[in-house]
């Protein structure tokens, strides 16, 4: 059974840092891209990074740029995100994305449920 679990989230002052986590299990890690997204209240489910397999390309969307850091570990099969000078923007839920190939050009899905962060004085 495919697993994609998100942690991490939390409250945190503007200003301050979170790092999430997502781990997985039984899904073609090494191979898969991932990537992280966000949804606030009210909002559409959007991109924040995105890492190729191999970790060759990665993608952040500019509100995102020269704050969030992500990095994959694929002997754990774990994903992170570094987040740092957090506005209360930032507030949604956080959700971890895995493209498992299939086929030649086809991807697999699998998504976390999610992990809240908060950013509030």
């Amino acid at each position: 059974q495919e697993r994609v679990e998100e942690s991490g989230g939390g409250l945190v002052h503007p200003g301050g840092s979170l790092t999430l986590s997502c781990e997985t299990s039984a899904i073609l890690f090494e191979r898969s891209d991932m990537s992280w997204h966000r949804q606030a209240p009210e909002k559409e489910r959007e991109l924040v990074a995105r890492i190729s397999a191999e970790g060759i390309d990665i993608t952040y969307a500019d509100f995102a740029k020269g704050r969030f850091t992500i990095s994959r570990d694929d002997r754990k099969d774990t994903l992170t995100l570094q987040m740092s000078d957090l506005r209360p923007e930032a507030t949604a839920v956080y959700y971890c994305k895995a493209e498992e190939p299939e086929g030649r050009f086809g991807t697999l899905d699998f998504w976390g449920r999610g992990t809240q962060v908060t950013v509030s004085p």
